[in-house]
This record gives C-alpha cells, sequence and structure tokens, in this order.
C-alpha cells in the first residue's frame, strides 16, 4: 500500500513539474512573439517615416548607399524627463525658422530642433552652428520640455510626429568609425526613449551639411 502511495506521489509530482515547464515555455514563446510584433511593427513605421523624410534619406544615401528602416537596431532604452519650465515659444510666426517647427498633430504646441543650434547666417547663406543640439517642446499651454540634449558628439536633423504621443527624430552621433545615422523614438505617454543605429557608419559625411542643405535657402538676418 505505502509503495503505491509513494508511487502515486512522484506521478503526480512529475506531472505538476512537467506542467509548469510547459507553462514556463509557453509564457517565454508569448513574450518573444510580442518582442517580435512590436520589432516588426516599428520597422513597418519607420520605413513609412524615411520615405517621407526622403531629403534626409537621400543626402546620407550619397555616403553610405542605400538603406531601409530594417538596418536600424536598438541601440538603448531610456526614461524621459518629466521636468517642465514655463517658457513660451520665442519662434515668432514671421521667423524664418517658424516653418521648421513641428506642429503637435493634436494642436499641443510645437517641436523645435533647430533654433538652439543655429545662430545666424554668414554672407554666403552658411549658417553658424552652436557645439551642442537640443530638442524642445514648446506646449500650448506656455510650458517648455526639453526631450533630448546632444553636444558636438552628434546632431539632430529632422523629426516628425508618427500620433499625437510619439516623436522620432532623425540624426547622427559621431564616433571613431565616422557619423553613424540614428533614430530617437520618444513616447511621450509612457515618458520612455528607444534609440536605433543603423548598422553602417560614413568616415566621410561632412557634419553640418544637411543643415547647410536645408537652411541654406533661409536668410536668417
Amino acid at each position: 500500500m505505502k509503495n503505491k502511495q509513494l508511487l502515486s506521489f512522484f506521478i503526480l509530482a512529475w506531472f505538476g513539474l512537467f506542467s509548469c515547464t510547459g507553462n514556463s515555455s509557453d509564457e517565454e514563446q508569448q513574450s518573444t512573439d510580442e518582442v517580435s510584433d512590436e520589432g516588426t511593427d516599428f520597422i513597418n513605421r519607420l520605413d513609412v517615416a524615411l520615405a517621407e523624410k526622403e531629403k534626409w534619406t537621400t543626402h546620407w544615401s550619397e555616403y553610405l548607399g542605400g538603406f531601409s528602416a530594417i538596418d536600424f537596431e536598438l541601440a538603448s532604452e531610456d526614461s524621459l524627463d518629466q521636468y517642465e519650465m514655463p517658457e513660451k515659444n520665442p519662434i515668432g510666426d514671421d521667423d524664418p525658422l517658424a516653418p521648421y517647427q513641428i506642429p503637435h498633430p493634436g494642436g499641443n504646441g510645437v517641436v523645435d530642433i533647430y533654433s538652439y543650434k543655429i545662430e545666424t547666417q554668414d554672407d554666403e547663406g552658411n549658417p553658424y552652428l552652436n557645439p551642442d543640439s537640443e530638442v524642445v517642446w514648446y506646449k500650448a499651454d506656455g510650458m517648455k520640455k526639453r526631450l533630448l540634449f546632444i553636444g558636438p558628439s552628434g546632431l539632430f536633423e529632422e523629426a516628425m510626429w508618427l500620433n499625437e504621443n510619439e516623436l522620432l527624430i532623425m540624426g547622427f552621433f559621431q564616433e571613431e568609425a565616422g557619423a553613424r545615422p540614428m533614430i530617437w523614438l520618444l513616447d511621450m505617454e509612457t515618458l520612455r526613449m528607444r534609440q536605433y543605429s543603423l548598422d553602417e557608419a560614413s568616415d566621410s559625411y561632412p557634419v553640418n551639411s544637411y543643415l547647410d542643405l536645408k537652411i541654406k535657402p533661409l536668410s536668417l538676418d
């Protein structure tokens, strides 16, 4: 009798262990599938963004050859600073940089990636640039929120809202291998930032060339 009870105990324990292992595997597979779906969704949306910002993509292709969203890899994730300060948008409607601010799709102010970087222009139309760059959000309630800041090792070149909560920024980091195109995806709802890097870098990319291309037609005097 005792032997039968002992045998039954081991059988139940074995099936219990197998069941737990199976559940764990199912949960891991579900998690992997969710990450895969999320990655595919980002690639699809980034391809649309790269097509919309064709000037930026074409400009970089001159130095790296053609590339697409699938060539970008997730480099890091971080949280966004929640700090805001009272400051209204200093760029008036008649300012030459006004058309280059990015309106929020829901009417909540504008994002600015150029006015901190660009001070003025020389006689030939080339912009004088600060060494640092920032991405700021001038909100409709009169508050300013700094979203990103970068020193001389990089530059923010383009930006666009994907929807009311997500802002996508295009630019580059200057590394030992050269200038590497980067994508920053900012989620204003979750206050998370994801940074993606291209799998190639250019050692011949003129660091201010895209701003020269985009800003040179303006008169900042």
